[in-house]
């Protein structure tokens, strides 16, 4: 049996926080999928001065004593290894687009979603725009630039358009909070979303993963929220950093967050929203969406997620794991599919 050569790419073109993200997702992802008899591993780490390396391990000594290479000698090395598959874990915006749109120039399949999904996904007002026009409910939202006036009626969620794990995210309940928030949001993007805040009910993410050309809903997983200690999901709810530190998740899987009931009378109209979701925004493969569930038990489209490290602690993972199906299974499905699209 040929063994497939597998690319972990790695790291990140503009941020030294991202390239820490993805080190700690592709680590794990390795530490979990490794299997000597199947797959020939190979690591390809992109340094924020967007030269390249191929180390054999993804510690910062490995990386820092691998040979960088220019952006053309690593599309050389690349070819000369002959990989089959490649499982992106780059996490900044040009990770998700330019770099996967590098894999479809040079033909080499991967697993996920196509960079024009990405983009779209990776701009929240963007992404809220596209599935609202197939009938997804969406909060009510403002696109903001810097210098333009606006007075929203609060409570509201101010928000970059394009960070993740809501990183310069702030819940603006007091008028005199209000300019701060956009502050802190215009740090982060030339662009802010000023959006209305839905009342606490429940939170949960759902995933859709294709199987044999059609949509598949897994069991979705709520988080632990209060309206008072916990209203959103803040940053450090998602990820801290450890002694080390090293880049962890902050979540604790059966305390802040849970599979919930394929019974629970959510589940429906949370599943039937996502593969609308998974339509509009033009995704393959899977995708991840965060849906928040008001006192009235209505649903509401927060934000997409399109993208999965096959790491245990990835959501995807967790939700196909609770469906009954093991991380090494999922990932060798995966490298399956991505082949043969």
């Amino acid at each position: 049996m040929n063994h497939l050569r597998v690319l972990h790419l790695v790291g990140s073109a503009d941020s030294e926080h991202y390239c820490d993200i993805s080190r700690m997702y592709a680590q794990n992802c390795i530490r979990a999928t490794a299997n000597s008899s199947l797959y020939d591993f190979v690591i390809a780490y992109v340094s924020t001065d967007r030269t390249w390396r191929f180390p054999a391990y993804l510690d910062r000594n490995s990386i820092a004593d691998a040979k960088p290479f220019t952006f053309s000698e690593a599309v050389v090395f690349l070819a000369k290894k002959e990989i089959d598959v490649v499982v992106p874990h780059m996490f900044c915006v040009p990770g998700m687009t330019e770099y996967r749109a590098l894999l479809d120039l040079l033909k080499i399949p991967y697993v996920g979603n196509r960079p024009t999904a990405m983009a779209i996904a990776a701009d929240k007002a963007k992404a809220r725009a596209v599935v609202s026009a197939e009938g997804v409910r969406v909060p009510k939202g403002v696109l903001l630039r810097q210098g333009d006036l606006f007075e929203p009626r609060l409570p509201v969620i101010v928000k970059p358009t394009n960070t993740d794990n809501s990183v310069g995210v702030t819940l603006v309940k007091q008028k005199n909070g209000y300019q701060a928030a956009l502050e802190v949001a215009f740090s982060h993007s030339d662009e802010v979303l000023v959006e209305q805040f839905i009342e606490l009910g429940r939170e949960v993410r759902c995933g859709v993963v294709m199987q044999e050309g059609e949509m598949v809903c897994l069991p979705l997983k709520e988080y632990w929220m209060d309206s008072q200690k916990r209203p959103i999901r803040a940053y450090e709810n998602k990820l801290k950093r450890n002694k080390e530190k090293e880049i962890e998740l902050a979540v604790k899987e059966g305390f802040d967050s849970w599979a919930v009931d394929v019974d629970d009378p959510v589940v429906p109209e949370v599943w039937e929203m996502a593969k609308r979701c998974h339509l509009a925004l033009g995704c393959r493969h899977y995708s991840l969406f965060d849906i928040r569930i008001d006192p009235r038990g209505q649903c509401w489209f927060i934000e997409a997620a399109l993208y999965c490290s096959f790491a245990p602690g990835s959501v995807l993972v967790a939700m196909m794991s609770a469906a009954g199906t093991p991380v090494e299974r999922f990932f060798d499905q995966m490298l399956q599919q991505a082949m043969s699209d």
